[in-house]
């Protein structure tokens, strides 16, 4: 907050882990040049959303509580006030809050101080207009006194946003003092240490004289600490800061989380991310099919492992076949990484546009599975793919399967959820689909592909699986593109090489996501009980056919 105030700064970086009192700064900034050097204000966040919320849950409270502020923002309920959620007037100035998805809030009004918060959660380009912080930033560029602050908890090396702006600084960390030795030093993840197997008992080491730091002693070093600059100055000042400095958080809670999170290198990223406030470096851009062949396990369709819980499927459709997988889980929370079994892999070549290929595909969603003691399990949730050849077909095949969760879904890429729970609406076809996050889905794969041990989200795969498909599982790669200047992280899928058995997989990861799963209410002792189901019309394209489903499960 000084350094926003300071001669010769015009830029502040501030490279953290989460919850560590970003959020309060940024509203400190407003109330500041509201109150005591007017100024227009950009407050940027990553959907015009989260400005919505922003300005509803933390900057309301603070006008409404602030006695200096309280009469120089109207409220925007209040007739003529000339302010609204997302615009603020005061005398001298005025505040904008704004997405960075939404090109008409970097439009052209001249700003002094420009806020963008979480910037590495903005898309690549706001609409057609080109990276979103570089718009924000051209808007000061009439202002002599211009004052930028860029804040955000970083995300994958190479592509952070953040990263590259912090490095561009005078790269600042806060030092404090050993209670022992009086040495100053920085609060590092390599130095929390504890016996093994009792987190509980994490204290810090010295790095200077290796004695132990107490938790009960750090409110004293972090009152005497100071901030150092580690690169010349050239008008950025550059913060970094991590969750063990944290006042509101002990080194005991951050180092349970640590063992929770490392088993799983998707919970470990996201724990490097927001804890630690460091970029994730990617090591599972590639996977070796051949060490995935070599760990074939001895068990198959016809008596599926006994630890499986439950079931789902993934379809990819080409324009002469389909492909489908029956995905096997078990995980003992809902916070833990699933453990997954290949159970079976089918193609079924034929003419989409025609009957008799999703004919089969149906028969292939009723199976049932049988496992070692004799429990019955069937698929409970499918994914079919409709962004590429034959969407009506998918469209009306899902769509008479709806009450079996049976989804069609459309692949989008960029960080995206691996599952949208609201349904968008294809106008085209009148039938809803559901958007799956191709690229954070196959970094979900190829993260727990690197695992080796059997347990949580460890891959297991039956010795029926031939190499094409693991070559089919491990034939995309990860690049970083320059798009307008700025690194964006693609996966790409090299010539001459298929991946559907990777895309599938992706779909069956996001039906496991798609049904809220209590894993310890499973019965798994409850055989499935079967029960003739009633004539069904199922339509697909132009035509229709009546199937009498007999001895099969109702699945409704």
């Amino acid at each position: 907050m000084d350094a926003v105030s300071e001669r010769g700064i015009h830029t502040v970086v501030v490279k953290s882990s989460a919850q560590i009192g970003k959020t309060a700064i940024l509203k400190a900034i407003i109330g500041f040049h509201v109150d005591q050097d007017p100024a227009p204000i950009l407050m940027l966040q990553p959907t015009e959303h989260m400005a919505e919320a922003f300005s509803k849950d933390r900057l309301a409270p603070m006008i409404r509580d602030t006695p200096a502020l309280k009469d120089k923002i109207a409220d925007p309920r209040s007739r003529d006030s000339g302010n609204s959620i997302l615009h603020k007037r005061f005398a001298g100035g005025h505040l904008t809050l704004a997405g960075s998805n939404s090109p008409a809030g970097l439009a052209s009004r001249p700003i002094r101080i420009v806020l963008c918060d979480e910037v590495d959660r903005y898309p690549a380009s706001a609409g057609s207009e080109g990276d979103p912080v570089n718009l924000a930033i051209k808007r000061t560029a009439t202002f002599w006194n211009r004052r930028i602050v860029l804040t955000s908890t970083p995300t994958i090396k190479g592509a952070s946003r953040i990263d590259m702006a912090y490095e561009n600084s005078d790269q600042r960390h806060f030092y404090v003092p050993c209670p022992h030795c009086e040495t100053f030093h920085i609060f590092k993840w390599e130095n929390c240490r504890w016996p093994p197997g009792e987190p509980d008992r994490a204290i810090m080491v010295c790095p200077e004289c290796a004695v132990e730091i107490e938790e009960i002693q750090k409110p004293r070093m972090l009152a005497m600490g100071e901030w150092r600059a580690e690169m010349p100055f050239n008008g950025v000042a550059g913060f970094h800061i991590n969750e063990l400095y944290s006042p509101w958080r002990k080194w005991a809670d951050i180092a349970r989380e640590f063992l929770f999170a490392k088993q799983d290198p998707q919970l470990l990223k996201t724990w490097v991310n927001t804890s630690l406030g460091e970029s994730w470096e990617e090591d599972a851009e590639k996977a070796d099919p051949d060490s995935l062949m070599g760990r074939r396990e001895h068990y198959g369709k016809d008596q599926i492992p006994e630890r499986i819980l439950y079931l789902t499927a993934g379809v990819d459709v080409q324009g002469d076949r389909l492909e489908a997988e029956i995905v096997g889980w078990r995980a003992s929370s809902r916070d833990e990484a699933p453990e997954s079994w290949g159970i079976e892999y089918r193609v079924f070549h034929g003419d989409p546009a025609k009957n008799s290929v999703w004919n089969d595909l149906d028969e292939f969603l009723l199976g049932i599975y049988q496992t070692e003691s004799g429990r019955k399990l069937r698929v409970m949730a499918g994914c079919v793919d409709s962004g590429g050849h034959h969407t009506a077909q998918v469209y009306a095949f899902c769509g008479a399967r709806i009450g079996r969760h049976i989804y069609p879904t459309k692949g989008m890429p960029g960080a995206k959820p691996i599952w949208t729970p609201k349904a968008a609406r294809s106008k085209k076809y009148n039938a809803n689909v559901w958007h799956v996050g191709a690229d954070s889905g196959k970094d979900a794969w190829y993260a727990r592909l690197k695992i080796k041990e059997a347990g949580p989200g460890y891959c297991h795969f039956p010795l029926d699986y031939d190499k094409h498909y693991f070559e089919m599982l491990t034939s995309e790669q990860v690049r970083t593109k320059y798009i307008k200047g700025r690194p964006v992280r693609e996966w790409f899928l090299p010539a001459n090489r298929r991946n559907e058995a990777l895309d599938i997989r992706v779909l069956a990861l996001a039906a496991l996501l798609a049904r809220p799963i209590d894993w310890t209410a499973i019965d798994r002792s409850r055989p499935i009980q079967s029960a003739p189901a009633p004539k069904a019309t199922i339509r697909t394209g132009n035509s229709s056919f009546i199937r009498r489903q007999t001895g099969t499960p109702w699945l409704r």
